[in-house]
Order: C-alpha cells, then structure tokens, then sequence
C-alpha cells in the first residue's frame, strides 16, 4: 500500500518536464541525512487511483509528469501507479533511495525513473560527485541522464 504525505509542482526533479511530485510516506530507506525524515513514518493518505485522480482534477493540464517519490515499501504498487498514471497520458516517474532497482522492475511502465540514497556528503543529482542516478528509459531502455541536472 502506498500513502501520501503532501505533493508539489516543480521544475527541476525532470528536465524539461513540469512535475507533479508526490511524497510518499512508509520509506524503509532511513538514509541518514535525509531532508524527509517524517516520510519514514506510516502517515498520510492512500495513495491510490482514486487520490491520483483528485489530483489530475485540480492540476492537469499545469503538469507533464507525474513522480512518485518514494514508495519503496511497495514496488508493486508503484509499478501499477506508474501504469495507471501513463493510462491518463502524463509522463511517470519515480524516485528510489534504494542504490538499485528490484530485481523484478521493469521499465515499460516508466519515462523516468531516479536512483540512489541522499548522502550529504556527496550531493544531491546537481553534483558531479553525486551516488544518485536519474534516467529517461524508452523502449525499455535506461539511459542515464544524470549529467542533465549537474551544474556546468
């Protein structure tokens, strides 16, 4: 099951997209330093079809994409979320603390897909020296495209 805490539209989680970025709670990850610690917690609402339609009511046609932040309790449930946001003709992705993705992931439900626990000392995907990893998979293949959101 997936809950969500809160969601925001933003610019920068993917290039040349304008996104809905949706906090989900229940993250097993604790990554140390994380700037959502809350997000650990069971809280928030069902993140479902339901909910996600909410939302596409009241900011449809303002947003390109839709990135599931987290869920990585349930990535099952993310892939159908991903499958259902496609459904409704928005872009999806998804963001993983988790170094690599399950072994079951596959791509096809996806437009973008980032990686990787937040460690301070590294920087986020905006550094050179970043673990985090974000790709645009077509034909369900991963491109890394990391270098896009690194400061020239």
């Amino acid at each position: 099951m997936l809950k969500y805490t809160d969601y925001d539209i933003v610019f920068q989680e993917i290039p040349d997209e304008t996104t809905l970025a949706v906090n989900l709670s229940m993250c097993p990850n604790r990554c140390p330093g994380c700037h959502s610690p809350q997000l650990w917690d069971d809280i928030g609402e069902v993140f479902d079809e339901q909910a996600l339609d909410s939302l596409i009511v009241r900011y449809g046609s303002a947003v390109t994409c839709i990135s599931l932040m987290g869920g990585d309790n349930d990535p099952a449930a993310v892939d159908r979320m991903a499958q259902y946001i496609q459904s409704k003709g928005y872009k999806s992705a998804w963001y993983s603390g988790r170094p690599e993705l399950p072994g079951d992931f596959t791509a096809e439900h996806f437009n973008y897909v980032k990686t990787g626990p937040y460690i301070a000392a590294l920087g986020g995907l905006d550094h050179a020296t970043t673990n985090q990893r974000l790709y645009r998979i077509e034909n369900n293949r991963l491109t890394d495209i990391t270098a896009r959101m690194q400061k020239k």
